[in-house]
C-alpha cells in the first residue's frame, strides 16, 4: 500500500514522495531501518526517518565523496570508510586499481543486511571483493584500535549519518586529531556537510573545525535529489588539494586508472564541483571564522 514519505530538513521545511511503498522495516539496537520503493528514485532506505541512499541517485553522492580526493592522491592504496554499510563508497573506491585494502567500519549489521538484500545496485558486490574488510562496531573504537596498531590509510570517507545524529561525536576536532594518527602523511578525508540552504550554521561550524585541524580544506557542492537540495561535502588534508587538479590532470588520472563508467563525476565537472555560488558563500560567511 502506498503512503506519503516525507522528510523534514528543518522544522519549517518538508519534501518527499507522495506514493512511496514501504518494503521492509527493522528496529535494530541502534536505529529504525526502513526500505522504501518510490516511482521517482526507485528503492531507498532511511535511518530513523532520515534519507540515506536511493538506487536512483546514489551515484551522485558516492562519486563525489570518493573520486575528487582519490584522484588528488597519486596512488592511494588503503582506504577507511566510516559507516558506509550500504557499500556504495567501497564500490567507488574499488574502481581505483591502485587500491589494495578497504576497511568499512559500520556500526549496524542490520544496515548491511538490509541494503544487501534490497539495494544490491548500490554495493555492486563490493563486500564480496577480497580487498574489502567489513568491521561491525563503533567507528571510533575501530580508529582507536587502528591507531594503536599504527595502521595507515591514504583515504578516509565519512559515510555517516548527519552531524546532528548519534554520529555527532565523530564530527569533532578531537576525533579528527585521533583520525590523523591513522592517516598517512599524504592522506585525505572526505565528508558530507549538509544543505547550505537548511544547515548553513552547522556547515560553517564543521568547516571551522576542519580548518583548525587540517591545512587544506575544500568544499564541494552538487544537487542530490534524495536530499531535496544542493548538498555540500568537503575534503580535508595536510598535503592534498583536489582544487589544484586541472581538467587535463583529472582526465589523465581517470584514463590512467581506466575509470570510465561514472555517471556524474568527470573531469569537466571537477572545477565546478569545488566552487560555491555567491548565495552559498553569503549564507556561510556570517558563521565562518575570519580567515587568517
Amino acid at each position: 500500500m502506498s503512503a506519503p514519505l516525507l522528510f523534514h530538513p528543518t522544522a519549517d521545511a518538508v519534501y518527499g514522495f507522495p506514493d512511496a511503498r514501504r518494503l521492509a522495516r527493522v528496529d535494530s539496537p541502534y536505529q529504525r531501518i526502513e526500505v522504501w520503493d518510490t516511482p521517482q528514485l526507485g528503492r531507498l532506505f532511511t535511518l530513523d526517518g532520515r534519507p540515506m541512499t536511493s538506487t536512483g541517485d546514489e551515484f551522485i553522492y558516492h562519486e563525489c565523496m570518493v573520486h575528487p580526493a582519490a584522484l588528488a592522491h597519486p596512488s592511494p592504496k588503503a582506504a577507511l570508510v566510516l559507516g558506509g554499510g550500504d557499500g556504495g563508497a567501497a564500490r567507488q573506491l574499488l574502481a581505483h586499481p591502485c587500491i589494495e585494502r578497504i576497511v568499512v567500519a559500520e556500526l549496524d549489521a542490520e544496515v548491511v543486511r538490509m541494503t544487501r538484500e534490497y539495494l544490491p545496485e548500490v554495493h555492486g558486490g563490493a563486500f564480496d571483493d577480497p580487498r574489502v574488510e567489513l568491521v561491525i562496531g563503533d567507528a571510533a573504537h575501530y580508529v582507536a584500535g587502528a591507531a594503536t596498531a599504527t595502521k595507515q590509510f591514504d583515504l578516509v570517507v565519512f559515510d555517516l549519518t548527519p552531524p546532528d545524529s548519534p554520529a555527532s561525536g565523530l564530527y569533532t576536532p578531537d576525533f579528527y586529531m585521533q583520525l590523523k594518527r591513522v592517516m598517512s602523511p599524504t592522506a585525505a578525508l572526505s565528508l558530507h556537510l549538509g544543505s547550505p540552504y537548511f544547515h548553513a550554521e552547522r556547515i560553517a561550524g564543521l568547516l571551522n573545525d576542519l580548518h583548525d585541524t587540517f591545512a587544506i580544506v575544500r568544499t564541494m557542492s552538487t544537487f542530490i535529489p534524495l536530499y531535496g537540495s544542493l548538498w555540500m561535502m568537503a575534503t580535508a588534508s595536510d598535503t592534498l588539494d583536489p582544487a589544484a587538479l586541472t581538467v587535463k590532470a583529472v582526465a589523465e588520472r581517470l584514463a590512467t586508472r581506466r575509470i570510465d563508467s561514472l555517471k556524474h563525476y568527470d573531469a569537466a565537472l571537477h572545477a565546478g564541483l569545488l566552487s560555491a555560488s555567491r548565495p552559498v558563500r553569503d549564507k556561510l560567511s556570517q558563521f565562518l571564522k575570519p580567515s587568517s
